[in-house]
């Protein structure tokens, strides 16, 4: 256990629950553990421990003989989890709005808002910049709900995530005109907290993922793997196939 009361497993879980929401690994992949465990450099036994931590969170399922698989959803359950979202998020913004934000934390929305704004310059979301673009994303939703200092709506919010789908990992990076749209909202949100307009903020963050649910839902709908590549983006999956074993 280290100085902050992290264990090994906690690593590891943390790690872990990043590869699947990233979409490292994919829905419905097996979950060799003697590569995991040379990957993370770990011995079997935290590994072990992390892995009964994301199935007790909902994102693994243990099968018996077979070992552990990322768990699949359906685009119905993917639909209504991005219906609670919008809400929890919604109500973040409402609640900072109202206790009136730190200046620590609306000058950390404004960086985070230079930084997508730097990414974007060239006029597209270039794949090498989607690490980045991802981060900036995750942190820019993490602040808000921080701010609530509601440790119930920011635990509620986490569980939505425990959805891969629906997670704010995932991002529509083939189309500029949508992602502008997005960066666009993350202009508007943290202008409306700086001038103290919750509501304001959460009507907007509320159709901000929205919009995002109902477009994941309609690809997948059509076509579950493209719309895999197509949301997740990232290198490593793209000549993947969601039913074959993952390391």
């Amino acid at each position: 256990m280290d100085v902050n009361g992290h264990t090994v497993a906690d690593g590891a879980a943390t790690a872990l629950r990043e590869m699947i929401l990233s979409g490292e690994l994919r829905p419905a992949a097996r979950v060799h553990q003697d590569q995991l465990a040379d990957r993370l450099g770990l011995s079997r036994t935290p590994l072990r421990t992390a892995l009964a931590t994301l199935a007790n969170d909902g994102l693994l399922v243990y099968e018996a003989n077979r070992g552990y698989r990322v768990r699949e959803f359906s685009v119905e359950s993917i639909g209504s989890v991005f219906e609670i979202r919008s809400v929890l998020e919604a109500q973040a913004c409402r609640i900072a709005g109202r206790l009136s934000c730190s200046e620590e934390m609306l000058d950390r929305l404004d960086t985070l808002v230079r930084t997508g704004d730097d990414i974007l310059a060239s006029g597209r979301l270039d794949p090498k910049d989607l690490p980045a673009w991802r981060r900036m994303n995750v942190e820019f939703h993490e602040a808000i709900i921080q701010a609530a200092m509601n440790p119930w709506l920011e635990e509620f919010v986490a569980r939505t995530h425990n959805v891969p789908m629906v997670s704010d990992r995932v991002i529509l990076w083939d189309d500029y005109e949508i992602i502008k749209r997005s960066h666009d909202d993350h202009h508007r949100i943290a202008k409306c907290l700086r001038q103290g307009d919750g509501e304001r903020a959460a009507a907007i963050m509320h159709e901000h993922v929205s919009f995002a649910g109902d477009l994941l839902t309609e690809r997948l709908s059509k076509d579950p793997e493209a719309a895999f590549e197509q949301f997740i983006g990232s290198p490593h999956s793209a000549n993947s196939n969601p039913k074959e074993d993952e390391t």
